[in-house]
């Protein structure tokens, strides 16, 4: 398995601006994912730049200024809120003398540290070997075994070669033992279909509140926090609605700007239950100042699961926080566009599930017209 954070790890975070999106949310989202995977953010890196540094992505001037920020601080690790080639992390490595992990990696290893299920270890560790798969270039040049001498002939092919075969044996057997449980959930799926059960999945970006509003809407107890990706496995559960009428409402793992592919590939089974669902969910953070970048966010990942067409109702979570009213917000023809609620005080939660009833047409009645208290988002 590849090596993850220590908890002990003093980082330097680096985060460039490229001219993309609001700079200062995505600076307090690359230390809270930092926080996440346990190290303790002891400096932070900007600049400009117009593009990336073929060698060093950052350049070197800037990549000087890191090495001595990282002398001064006693860091022992350096993250780069940026996906980094593996030619590059090679070279900042030797320059600043230290560890360097990238956005990539960093949101891997968060991963592996949460996966809880025997599916999501499986899951994560299929990603990450994929990833480490196409970063191992020139990484063992050191224990080449291609060389002529007594005593220094291989076995006829080098370490890295080695390692290729290895890794790839790995992800063919993680990827059938995968498939097999894909078969199992497919099954159950058709079970409830055939049983004329309804799905809703709850899909959203990490940390927008899911956890918190499943175990409103539900009553369970799935793990909640205030820390970016708190839960990856998926959990099912039956909940009533108006007309006494039930339908399964599903819990998945969050999404995040620049979610590896390698990840939303493994983790494609699992979320195969919004991809399949009758109604998705989409969770939103009302409070989030780049509330906007979220939700495209999302939908990008909605669109590579191919769940992008199915019917959706938006859920404006943290109402409180954003100081806004619970209610429910229509169109101009009278259609639910989003409900307010406080997933946390439960503010707003009995008309979501009424607009739920309504939105699944189960033949309660309409909940009455109200203004939009908030501009449309986009």
């Amino acid at each position: 398995m590849p090596e993850t954070l220590a908890p002990g790890d003093r980082a330097i975070v680096v985060a460039l601006d490229f001219g993309r999106g609001d700079r200062g949310a995505r600076d307090a989202e690359i230390s809270a994912l930092a926080a996440s995977a346990g190290a303790s953010v002891v400096a932070q890196v900007g600049g400009r730049r117009t593009r990336p540094d073929a060698a060093l992505f950052a350049g070197r001037g800037k990549v000087e200024q890191i090495a001595e920020v990282r002398r001064n601080t006693g860091a022992t690790l350096v993250i780069f809120d940026h996906v980094l080639s593996g030619v590059q992390q090679r070279n900042l490595e030797r320059a600043i003398e230290c560890r360097v992990v990238d956005r990539v990696s960093l949101i891997l290893d968060i991963f592996a540290q949460r996966a809880r299920s025997a599916e999501g270890k499986l899951q994560v560790e299929l990603a990450q070997l994929k990833h480490l798969s196409t970063r191992l270039v020139g990484g063992w040049t050191h224990l080449e075994r291609q060389k002529g001498g007594i005593g220094l002939r291989g076995p006829g092919e080098t370490q890295l070669e080695t390692d290729r075969r290895l890794i790839g044996k790995r992800i063919k057997l993680l990827g059938a033992r995968l498939r097999r449980i894909d078969v199992s959930r497919a099954t159950q799926s058709r079970t409830r279909q055939r049983a004329q059960v309804r799905t809703v999945a709850l899909v959203g970006y990490t940390n927008a509140g899911k956890s918190t509003l499943f175990n409103r809407l539900t009553g369970a107890k799935v793990h909640a926090a205030n820390q970016l990706f708190a839960t990856l496995d998926t959990t099912l559960r039956r909940i009533a609605l108006p007309g006494d009428e039930s339908v399964v409402l599903s819990d998945t793992v969050g999404f995040i700007r620049d979610l590896p592919h390698d990840l939303v590939a493994a983790f494609r089974g699992t979320l195969a239950e919004a991809a399949h669902a009758d109604l998705l969910l989409h969770v939103i953070d009302a409070s989030a100042q780049d509330r906007d970048e979220q939700i495209a966010a999302v939908d990008g990942v909605l669109a590579e699961i191919g769940a992008s067409d199915l019917p959706h109702l938006r859920v404006l979570n943290k109402c409180d926080l954003a100081g806004l009213p619970a209610g429910v917000e229509r169109d101009g023809c009278g259609t639910i566009a989003s409900v307010r609620v406080s997933a946390l005080t439960g503010e707003g939660c009995e008309a979501l599930r009424a607009a739920l009833a309504e939105r699944l047409t189960l033949g309660t009645p309409a909940l009455p017209l109200e203004q939009p208290a908030t501009p449309a988002l986009s």
